[in-house]
């Protein structure tokens, strides 16, 4: 009897494999997805239960979606490129990783340029992400849609950081990114690049003695049983987009595209409230578990602001001011 039922469940399993494999090689396209956060993490979650089960059901398996999270793709700029040479055909990255690939999208970083989330979606709804996919042509990369990842905060073991002379000195991780380098040293800290994969060891070590991340990020990264105290400065706001290979995505037959394009609306504005509900969150399980949460007024992020004006006059000396214009009308 033994026997019968070990092999009952070999057959089950057999025939289960099987079907999933023909129903994967039935599929026409195949979308892979880089991500490099966990499961829980909102964009994941969207992608998973929104997108990949629409794009499967509404195509009747002529496209198949495969979500890669956890940095099993690489890092963002690693995806990044996977995206723009086709060893992958999409990517789910935080904005600020496409800053190396053109100067002129460091708007999208400037200290406190977005006041609110809404303003941030708006500029990217009405003329941010057509106007990035145009300088990001000779990359061969289209930005799908900018969804959110939110307002990068800093945490750390010091002390509430409220205005700029609590940063002195302070060794913080950044981003491998000049533009967020450049604006922590005007505020008085020692930034420190590190690779995200790294850095929670980093914390818990001691190599650094902060960081800035979006608070969904420092929640699902677990930052908090290495780091006392978060303040919510809003320093940046960061969106997350999901990237397609410009020439791959043209090459779709236009009625999946079209298909595929009510999808992705629906996704992002999924995707973001999804964020946006984990952010506001995430800050009181944050307390629950004897993280110092400290907020700053206008008057705090003021004395900020005044700090970084040299990267917003470098910025325009180089660039123009029209894209700050457009988003500062918003306000």
């Amino acid at each position: 009897m033994k026997k019968m039922i070990l092999l009952l469940l070999v057959v089950f399993a057999f025939t289960a494999f099987t079907g999933t494999a023909r129903q994967a090689s039935a599929a026409e396209y195949t979308f892979r997805i880089a991500f490099i956060g966990p499961e829980a993490h909102g964009q994941y979650i969207a992608l998973n239960e929104t997108f990949k089960k629409q794009v499967e059901e509404k195509t009747k398996g002529r496209v198949a979606v495969e979500i890669y999270p956890n940095a099993q793709l690489g890092s963002d700029r690693q995806a990044i490129e996977g995206v723009s040479i086709g060893t992958i055909e999409m990517a789910a990255i935080g904005g600020s990783s496409l800053l190396p690939l053109d100067d002129r999208l460091k708007v999208m970083d400037l200290p406190f340029i977005f006041k609110t989330s809404e303003i941030a979606h708006r500029a990217y709804d009405e003329f941010l992400t057509e106007e990035f996919n145009k300088i990001l042509e000779p990359h061969d990369i289209l930005i799908l849609y900018a969804a959110e990842l939110g307002f990068r905060n800093i945490t750390n073991n010091r002390g509430p950081i409220r205005k700029p002379a609590d940063l002195a000195g302070l060794k913080i991780r950044t981003m491998e990114n000049p533009l967020h380098v450049e604006s922590f040293k005007l505020f008085g800290a020692n930034p420190t690049p590190v690779a995200f994969s790294e850095l929670y060891t980093a914390l818990q070590q001691g190599t650094v003695d902060a960081q800035e991340n979006p608070i969904s990020v420092i929640s699902t990264g677990k930052f908090y049983e290495v780091q006392k105290y978060l303040s919510l400065t809003g320093h940046i706001y960061t969106p997350t987009m999901l990237l397609v290979k410009k020439s791959y995505w043209e090459s779709l037959p236009e009625d999946l595209r079209s298909e595929i394009s009510v999808i992705l609306k629906e996704t992002q504005a999924i995707e973001r409230k999804i964020i946006m509900d984990q952010n506001t969150q995430a800050v009181e399980e944050l307390k629950t578990k004897g993280t110092e949460v400290n907020e700053l007024t206008i008057e705090d992020k003021q004395a900020f602001l005044d700090l970084a004006k040299p990267v917003y006059d470098s910025y325009i000396e180089k660039y123009g001011d029209s894209f700050i214009k457009k988003i500062n009308a918003l306000d």
